[in-house]
């Protein structure tokens, strides 16, 4: 039986898996960060992304609090502190926010981080 805190894990994740596959789903076509710059279309998707990355970033902190910060640190591949550290980053120097940067995430980091995202609700959902 879970318990409350792990049903509010649970829901907290599950938002932020879907973050991670809205990410995917939006960076499809996005091939170098000047893909991100060069149209209208290209900087509505560095806004999403980035918008998408904060939450991401909040919802692990809160992933963490309520676990009395011990379950992030059972998968030490994720760099957890630079993902909850992005929406600091993002949320309080938003102009100076780097395409380049935003392209590196989803290029190298997301598909990992998703990957443990839903080995950690597997995991949880196994108690």
């Amino acid at each position: 039986m879970l318990s409350d805190k792990d049903k509010m894990i649970l829901s907290t994740l599950d938002d932020i898996k879907i973050s991670l596959e809205l990410i995917i789903k939006r960076c499809v076509d996005i091939k170098s960060s000047d893909d991100f710059l060069d149209e209208e279309d290209g900087l509505l998707k560095l806004d999403s992304v980035s918008m998408r990355l904060i939450a991401i970033g909040e919802g692990f902190k809160n992933v963490d609090k309520l676990s009395d910060y011990k379950l992030l640190t059972n998968y030490p591949n994720i760099p957890w502190k630079q993902v909850k550290g992005i929406r600091d980053i993002l949320s309080h120097h938003y102009f100076d926010l780097d395409a380049e940067t935003i392209f590196e995430i989803c290029q190298n980091d997301i598909n990992e981080l998703i990957s443990t995202t839903t080995n950690i609700i597997e995991d949880i959902s196994k108690k």
